[in-house]
């Protein structure tokens, strides 16, 4: 068996994107990326409320722009 996947493994996925998320440290919840519309950014508490992401690639890269004070990273979700 090959480690390598086959398209069809993949035929039926779906890209869902990604929003950026940190761990509060007092707090020990998920906040999310906002950015408003002034190019600041905030944390949020639901996911619905964060800045969406077309894909991981996309939230990893602005999560590393990020300080690194923030360690906050890329996170696939499902939008409904």
């Amino acid at each position: 068996m090959s480690m390598i996947q086959s398209p069809k493994a993949f035929a039926g996925a779906q890209l869902t994107g990604a929003v950026v998320s940190k761990v509060d440290p007092i707090a020990h919840a998920d906040r999310y990326l906002h950015v408003t519309d002034k190019g600041a950014f905030e944390w949020v508490v639901t996911a619905d409320a964060a800045t969406p992401f077309a894909s991981m690639r996309e939230a990893t890269r602005m999560a590393m722009r990020l300080p690194s004070s923030h360690r906050a990273f890329g996170v696939p979700v499902t939008r409904h």
